[in-house]
């Protein structure tokens, strides 16, 4: 994705919050910051005048309970919004969040590089989750499928954002070896998509280490 590629807006609190996103994104040079925003209401009122489209990628920032939080992240989600979290919360809220339709999520703790390339990434389709938000998830059930330890190193990669070729550098294996390792995985959990990817690792707790 190119610098000046796709928009971004973002709901939060915290007003400072969404004057120091615009902020960073101006100063990378892009995405485009299309909106900042303190509540639901307003992020449908904004979409419902064209200020906020579908398929931006919708920064949520807001003080809630997960389960309060996961119902926001399943409406924007409907509504369109490619959805990326901050949490400072344990690994458990960032699968809830995951589960209700979030493409990511972001370290609270993130720096400005982490944060850009989280938004690039969720732009162009695919997920991230912050190394600390995906480590020492407790499970809640056992995966419906076997899967192999390079599987997991690799589902744990794709959970941190790495493309095929990181993914085969990291492991010192071919692009070839990494697509088959993906098409396995993707015919046992029904889905081809990154994100649906992650969210089955974080849900059966297959990332366990930093990358």
């Amino acid at each position: 994705m190119s610098a000046d590629a796709g928009r971004v807006a973002v709901l939060g609190d915290c007003p400072l919050l969404r004057h120091g996103v615009a902020r960073v994104l101006e100063t990378a040079g892009g995405p485009a910051f299309a909106l900042g925003a303190g509540s639901v209401d307003e992020v449908t009122a904004a979409l419902e005048r064209g200020e906020a489209l579908a398929g931006d990628v919708l920064l949520v920032d807001l003080r809630l309970s997960p389960g309060c939080l996961a119902e926001v992240v399943a409406r924007l989600s409907g509504l369109g919004f490619a959805v990326l979290v901050l949490s400072s919360g344990p690994p458990d809220d960032a699968r809830a969040a995951l589960r209700a339709g979030a493409r990511g999520c972001v370290s609270r703790r993130a720096g400005e590089r982490e944060l850009l390339a989280a938004i690039r990434l969720v732009a162009e389709g695919c997920s991230y989750v912050s190394a600390d938000l995906a480590v020492g998830a407790v499970p809640d059930a056992a995966p419906p499928c076997h899967v192999t330890d390079r599987e997991r190193q690799v589902l744990e990669l794709v959970a941190h954002g790495e493309t095929d070729h990181g993914i085969a550098v990291r492991l010192g294996i071919s692009e070839h070896t990494v697509h088959s390792h993906l098409d396995r995985l993707r015919d046992k959990i029904g889905s081809r998509r990154r994100a649906d990817l992650t969210r089955f690792a974080l849900t059966h707790d297959l990332i366990t280490a930093s990358s």
